[in-house]
């Protein structure tokens, strides 16, 4: 738990999940999941978020994001082609495309819940809140794109049941590289989206098995 001063109030961030969060994997090796692994993966690589104005007991936001890395798509795909019988050069096509968007995007899966659903709408500029991707080396990148699902599908909440009727759900796309530069700043062991503004900052946070690499 943390506090963060604000004009208006004390604010708390608390985790939902431990300290003890099992650690991530980006290396984009080969993968062995069949679909029965699709909610041990999706629960691998989510995290949730609750922050708190304690002067008043506001919950002002809480955030569950879903990190769609290399790992957690090669279990999605896999899941997706049972579920809608793809054949094996459907499913290979479909495989493709998704890791190839690893190599250009950092991108999230969104759901989130405010006291003010106006102020956490995350892709108009009178958003209360601003996200960043960080790490524990400093980087800090701004999204390069977030866009609202404002009516989410049959698949978008059987594939992320944590997405409620109270809850608005959006999908933001982190670049990988800048200036020729990787975002996420080799050596890095930890990775994470900060929300940020006045009423106070929380952040999700995914640890590594292993440090951050140029190739990441």
């Amino acid at each position: 738990m943390r506090t963060v001063a604000s004009a208006a109030a004390v604010v708390v961030a608390v985790a939902l999940v431990a300290c003890g969060q099992p650690q991530v994997s980006l290396d984009p090796g080969p993968r062995e999941y069949v679909p029965a692994d699709y909610e041990r993966v999706l629960s691998r690589w989510t995290r949730t978020e609750h922050l708190f104005a304690l002067s008043a007991l506001d919950e002002l936001l809480t955030v569950t994001a879903t990190y769609e890395s290399w790992d957690y798509r090669w279990a999605y795909v896999v899941r997706y082609a049972q579920d809608y019988r793809l054949s094996t050069e459907q499913r290979r096509s479909l495989l493709d495309q998704a890791l190839a968007e690893t190599r250009d995007h950092h991108e999230f899966f969104i759901a989130l819940y405010g006291t003010n659903r106006r102020s956490t709408d995350l892709a108009k500029p009178t958003s209360a809140w601003i996200v960043r991707l960080v790490d524990d080396r400093g980087g800090e990148t701004a999204p390069e794109s977030i866009t609202a699902i404002a009516r989410p599908t049959a698949l978008d909440r059987a594939y992320h049941p944590y997405l409620t009727v109270w809850r608005q759900a959006f999908r933001i796309r982190f670049p990988a590289t800048s200036g020729g530069q990787p975002t996420l700043t080799p050596g890095a062991r930890w990775v994470g989206l900060r929300f940020a503004g006045a009423e106070g900052r929380e952040e999700l946070g995914w640890n590594l098995a292993a440090p951050v690499t140029p190739a990441d």
